[in-house]
């Protein structure tokens, strides 16, 4: 049954499940945030921290991504690669440009707000519904 079948809270599910899935670190949510659903997203909304090393930059590769910042109209979610090798969350609320609170969080809550970021997003535009939907296999 595709998500499409279960309505609009069937496809949030499935949305969460699929960027829970083996999203262990920073560096899945950057493939997922800029290679698989980056083009449907607008320029800007997600950033890339990434740490190089000399072997990184001699090479000419990117490095290692050690923060994703999502950018929505009202909330910045940042994801951290931690020094144990976990990932924290974080949840800041930004009103006319402005952080006014700091929120930390686990992965889990910060996968849900940005699953119901991008929802939001994909009910305005059909460029990000359309990718949204060759995510989840729909």
């Amino acid at each position: 049954m595709s998500g499409s079948e279960l309505g609009p809270a069937g496809e949030f599910h499935l949305l969460v499940a699929a960027l829970r899935a083996d999203r262990a670190d920073v560096e899945s949510y950057t493939r997922v945030l800029s290679e698989t659903l980056g083009s449907a997203l607008p320029p800007g909304m997600v950033e890339i921290d990434r740490r190089r090393s000399f072997a990184d930059r001699v090479a000419g590769r990117l490095g290692q991504p050690v923060e994703v910042r999502v950018s929505t109209p009202h909330q910045l979610l940042v994801l951290t690669a931690g020094r144990s090798g976990g990932v924290t969350g974080e949840i800041r609320q930004v009103v006319r440009g402005v952080v006014i609170s700091r929120r930390d969080t686990d992965v889990e809550e910060w996968v849900t707000v940005l699953a119901e970021e991008l929802q939001a997003l994909a009910s305005r535009d059909a460029k990000a519904r359309e990718a949204l939907s060759r995510f989840l296999g729909s």
